[in-house]
């Protein structure tokens, strides 16, 4: 039986034309607040009783409005999951793939308040819906209103003739599923309820019903309007004033409503975000919006703005609180923009629906590029081969249609927005080109994008998801292969237009590496225009467990039937709002200034679209073994942007010092932004001077000794060793196990997952840049027993100032082995000499390549000579500079949402391993050969315990806390959803080795 739940329509009853989210002074009554709440299993069986103002809803549960029901903070009912619980999903739909029909299994949420409408003089009166999940039916006074639809979506409904003075009870019958859900399939919680703003809105006599102040900003630095204006005749006359350009437009009727010039202008921009107040006077009504004046146009296959091609360092950024959901709260909001602004993002796509819209507001305010998309995606139909796709089904353009229209009308007023997208993931059909052929003729300034549009049949601009670099480079290049395309002419198309990457290097757990990568091609190729990191924040909500141990839940945790698992926590940010390091990559990466010196001539290269360096203030820091030797501020000409200039550096910054000597140059804010304070860094370089000479070598060991130990402990000046392991057992007055051969890691989300190809199993090259399908990495380090080593100590010998262990480590069930000594040394402290020489018949990558050390749990603190101040590993180390870094064990190890991989800090120089009462330890390291030097991390778990945890909360502190000093370790990537570590930064068994050297204390 067809209803409004599983029909094709997008919405009935007294809907209103979709009109622009407006400043007005006309009055508003917001019904935000309590509401009685009633929730049912299912929509079958349920009467409109309700509805009628004289029910008693005494024995319903209160709610606030907005809320999701299924969300603990709603109430003490939904707190013990009367009301059910969040799903999650990325793909997958959460009910049988039938469209447009869904379950009876239907949670339904009957909201119910009363409401006295103040004494307004209205011509009509409107009821404004700004979000609701999944759809809802409306009554007034006992009458139908209609059903709206489209949850991320503005409705408004005509209640004119139903409302009245005095109480008015309105009834909103909210349900989970319905023909809608099909087309909001959008990789993120499932989560019902009224979660945006309700609003009586007054329409005074003489008002404007709708206003588009379209803004052009011309190549000679003037302005125009050209307005749109929806209002009956008695609202003239109508004015238009811009009080800081002398502007006021007088309109006496419709017919004289034509463009106009406004003289010189400052276009806007994301790096210049420059706003003009527009005062709208009617008879009936004052508006006020603010414009920017800019340009957007296509040139060939360069997308310009104001003249200059813009390049996209941007984000995805869904709408989620951990506590609220998608409740909107500004100050978090405008917290989370900018706090962008501070990383170097420039660009935002609205994942994947319009956002509130005061988000658009903050975006105009605070600068940004905005990609926004309509609230439109059918990803769930891919598993079955997109067999009865909405997108190409004739019964659902109508849906398709409003959702579009809604979406630019209520934003177009934005020069944030910049771009329309068409919705995400929804595979390809007549649909989504009717919705490109009426955004085209609605607003032909602004471009259209959809990345599945794959040969440009519809869009204007061609867009990938996580394209691989091989691919990428042939997009920029103008040559080689390119997936989903079968003939020349769309090749051809394609190469035509602007390329941008929608999504790319999925930022899940520990990662994404290799930003640099595209970064890189980026530079290379004017074709291509950057794009949209996977994503902002992990969605993580917080919850309990049943012993109240607070922590943030992915899919799974709330006991759905089908789920996603972790998929949900992939962002840069952690759920808590804490920056993994992935962020400061991201900073550094896409840095707007870029340095290169050139012995005493530096070079400041302009990455701006409209700044030049005028803001800037540049600093040189001149370091020798981690301490200032040398700073000075530098005289820098200004430079434009695009542009370069240089500089020669006095000879005290470039001096190499007696030791290893960097050059630190840094950009820094010379004055207060509304994002961040004076002395902000925006841009850092960084350049070693040191003279080869000054760095201390690895100095030949002493030929072994040859005697085997006949005592069960043995003393090697201030160090104790087990003679039946061969182990450290003491240093000084520490207590100290170790070393152990460590391959193993907690496998990061890149490394358990096999959704793109193996670079272990195919090159790039070969394979245009995917790798073959196969297991993921860390399936095939478990399947060859990394997690499970043991170890047998074959050989101990020793003299009175050395130790020799040889020691075997294996798995069970295998044949595969590496052969390690350790070869102890009394030189200038206690020295050890690590060899690894793995067994022949290794097939597969390495985690890392390292030792550990036991240490006591109060040794928790590190101040270290080496890179810093965040973890890096092969690809990800852009952000990683040279200098003294300390911190506790906590903040050198990321609390990711699924425990796993962590802390690495590369290239180590020397490090103090402390406890409260002061430092207890310290290490030294050698560079072999190449300069290479081994890296550090200090945990408190050991990798096995990472793995073995699913979140943060169930890791367990021990008595001890775990170095490990590794001489390399594998690339992290981005193959969660992405590219595969690339070669060069893969680690494979070889046989090396690496020095360190002890010191401890007394006492």
């Amino acid at each position: 039986m067809t209803s409004y739940l599983d029909d094709f329509s997008p919405g009935s009853g007294r809907r209103s034309r979709p009109r622009a989210w407006l400043s007005s002074d006309a009055p508003t009554l917001s019904l935000n607040g309590e509401w009685k709440f009633r929730w049912s299993p299912n929509a079958a069986g349920l009467d409109d009783a309700a509805a009628h103002p004289d029910f008693d809803d005494s024995a319903w549960d209160s709610i606030p409005v907005p809320s999701h029901w299924v969300l603990p903070g709603t109430s003490a009912q939904a707190e013990a999951g009367t009301y059910g619980w969040p799903i999650y999903t990325n793909t997958h739909y959460p009910f049988p793939i039938d469209p447009p029909h869904v379950p009876d299994e239907n949670p339904t949420g009957d909201h119910r308040r009363t409401f006295e409408l103040p004494d307004w003089s209205s011509e009509r009166v409107l009821l404004r819906f700004d979000g609701v999940e999944s759809i809802y039916r409306v009554w007034l006074n006992g009458i139908d209103i209609g059903v709206g639809k489209g949850s991320r979506l503005a409705q408004e409904f005509d209640i004119s003739d139903v409302v009245h003075s005095g109480p008015n009870v309105i009834c909103v019958r909210v349900h989970q599923w319905s023909s809608m859900s099909y087309l909001e399939d959008q990789d993120q919680w499932w989560l019902p309820g009224i979660f945006r703003d309700v609003t009586v809105l007054s329409r005074p006599y003489g008002s404007v019903d709708d206003l588009w102040l379209r803004t052009a900003y011309l190549p000679d630095g003037s302005g125009s309007i050209d307005p749109e204006i929806t209002a009956p005749e008695e609202a003239y006359p109508l004015q238009i004033e811009i009080a800081e350009l002398g502007v006021r437009q007088r309109f006496h009727s419709p017919s004289e409503v034509a463009e106009f010039p406004v003289g010189q202008v400052e276009p806007w921009s994301a790096e210049v975000p420059r706003l003009y107040l527009a005062r709208i006077s009617s008879a009936g009504e004052k508006l006020s919006v603010r414009l920017g004046f800019r340009r957007v146009e296509i040139a060939r296959n360069v997308l310009r703005i104001n003249g200059n091609q813009v390049i996209f360092r941007g984000m995805n950024r869904h709408e989620i609180h951990p506590i609220r959901g998608r409740i909107f709260d500004e100050q978090y909001a405008r917290a989370d923009l900018i706090m962008m602004k501070r990383a170097g993002v420039n660009a935002i796509r609205t994942s994947h629906y319009p956002p509130h819209p005061r988000v658009l507001d903050l975006a105009d305010e605070l600068g940004f590029w905005v990609l926004e998309e309509c609230d439109y995606e059918t990803h769930g139909f891919e598993g079955c081969g997109w067999q009865g796709n909405p997108s190409d089904d004739a019964r659902w353009t109508e849906a398709c249609l409003d959702r579009m229209e809604r979406t630019v009308e209520r934003d177009k007023n934005h020069p944030s927005v910049i771009i329309w997208s068409l919705g995400n993931e929804a595979g390809a059909g007549r649909n989504l080109a009717q919705m490109a052929d009426w955004v085209r003729r609605r607003d032909p300034a602004r471009p259209v994008h959809y990345e599945g549009d794959h040969t440009c049949a519809y869009t204007d601009i061609y867009s990938r998801m996580y394209p691989n670099y091989l691919e990428t480079e042939a997009i920029g290049a103008g040559r080689g292969f390119i997936f989903f395309l079968s003939a020349p002419e769309e090749a051809e198309r394609v190469r035509s237009k602007p390329f941008v990457m929608c999504e790319y290097a999925h930022a899940m757990g520990n990662g994404p590496g290799g930003m640099d990568v595209y970064d890189d091609l980026t530079e290379r190729y004017p074709r291509l225009h950057g794009g949209f990191i996977w994503e902002w924040r992990d969605h993580g909500l917080l919850t309990r467990t049943p012993e109240g141990i607070e922590f943030y839940a992915y899919g799974g945790d709330f006991g759905e039937v089908l789920h996603d698992g972790n998929f949900v926590m992939d962002g840069m940010l952690l759920p808590d709002s804490t920056p993994t390091p992935s962020l400061a990559e991201f900073t550094r990466v896409n840095q707007p200034i870029v340095f290169d010196l050139d012995r005493t001539r530096l070079t400041i290269r302009s990455r701006y679209h409209t700044l030049s360096t005028e803001h800037l203030r540049f600093v040189a820091i001149k370091e020798v073994d981690g301490y200032p030797a040398a700073e000075a501020t530098l005289q820098v000409p200004t430079v434009p942007p695009e542009q370069l200039a240089t500089v020669t550096l006095p000879d005290d910054l470039v001096s190499p010092g007696d030791g290893e000597t960097w050059l630190t140059v840094k950009a820094e804010l010379a004055a207060p932004t509304p994002w961040a304070d004076h002395g902000h860094e925006v841009a850092l370089g960084q350049f070693e001077l040191t003279v080869p000479d000054t760095i201390m070598t690895l100095p030949a060991w002493p030929a072994p000794p040859t005697r085997a130990p006949d005592e069960r402990v043995i003393t090697l000046g201030p160090a104790q060793f087990d003679a039946r392991t061969g182990r450290l057992l003491r240093l000084h007055a520490t207590e100290v196990d170790g070393p152990r051969l460590e391959l193993w890691r907690g496998p990061t989300d890149n490394d358990r997952s096999s959704a793109r190809g193996s670079f272990e199993l195919a090159s790039p090259e070969d394979t245009h840049g995917e790798g073959a399908p196969g297991p993921s990495s860390e399936q095939r380090w478990r399947e060859r027993g990394l997690d499970r080593l043991v170890h047998r100590l074959d050989h101990l010998y020793v003299d009175q100032d050395q130790l020799l262990a040889q020691v075997r480590v294996a798995a069970a069930g295998g044949n595969l082995f590496v052969d390690v000594s350790y070869h102890w040394w009394l030189s200038d402290g206690l020295a050890l000499l690590v060899k690894v020489t793995p067994s022949a018949g290794w097939d597969c990558s390495w985690p890392r390549v390292g030792v550990r050390f036991d240490l006591p749990s109060e040794l928790r603190h590190a101040s270290w000579l080496g890179t810093g101040p965040n973890e890096s590993y092969p690809d990800t180390r852009t952000a990683a500079r040279v200098g003294r870094f300390a911190a506790d064990v906590d903040e050198l190890n990321v609390r990711y949402s699924r425990p796993q991989e962590t802390g690495h800090r590369s290239e180590l120089r020397d490090l103090v391993i402390s406890d409260a009462a002061g430092p207890r330890l310290s290490v030294t390291t050698w560079p072999n050969e190449q300069h290479h030097r081994p890296g550090f991390t200090l945990s408190a778990y050991t990798p096995q315990q990472l793995d073995r945890a699913r979140h943060p909360y169930e890791l367990v502190p021990s008595d001890h806390v775990y170095l490990f000093i590794d001489d390399a370790v594998h690339g992290i990537g981005s193959r969660a959803c992405g590219v595969d570590v690339l070669p060069k930064h893969a680690l494979w068994p070889i046989a090396g080795q690496f020095a360190i050297r002890f010191a401890g204390q007394t006492s």
